[in-house]
């Protein structure tokens, strides 16, 4: 079975990018695939902020995934590095701190998509 691991590199608020990797991971989980990991790195660690408050009528994309990885057993990381030069803390449940270094030993047996 084909396994892929989804790199998320600009912010929830900015792109189309977490829906697009959204609508991927659940076509690919409900034709058979696994999702290996979601990594969140760059600008795309902002999804794990705890303190951001979207409007009512705005979709939130990064508890969208979130909840997605939660019920489909996907490990969601962030990078530590990256979260810490933007100043983010704390950090939404969920979540879990990584570095490059765990995100790449994990690529080895998936393919890599990026968004």
């Amino acid at each position: 079975m084909t396994a892929f691991s989804l790199l998320l590199t600009t912010s929830p608020l900015a792109s189309q990018d977490f829906a697009s990797a959204l609508q991927f991971a659940s076509a690919a989980v409900a034709g058979g695939y696994k999702i290996e990991q979601v990594f969140l790195y760059q600008d795309a660690v902002l999804a794990a902020a705890a303190n951001i408050d979207l409007p009512a009528d705005e979709a939130n994309l990064s508890q969208q995934l979130a909840d997605f990885c939660q019920a489909n057993q996907i490990s969601l990381l962030y990078c530590v590095t990256a979260a810490e030069k933007r100043g983010l803390a704390p950090v939404k449940n969920g979540f879990i701190g990584a570095g490059l270094a765990e995100f790449a030993m994990r690529l080895t047996n998936s393919k890599l998509v990026q968004f």
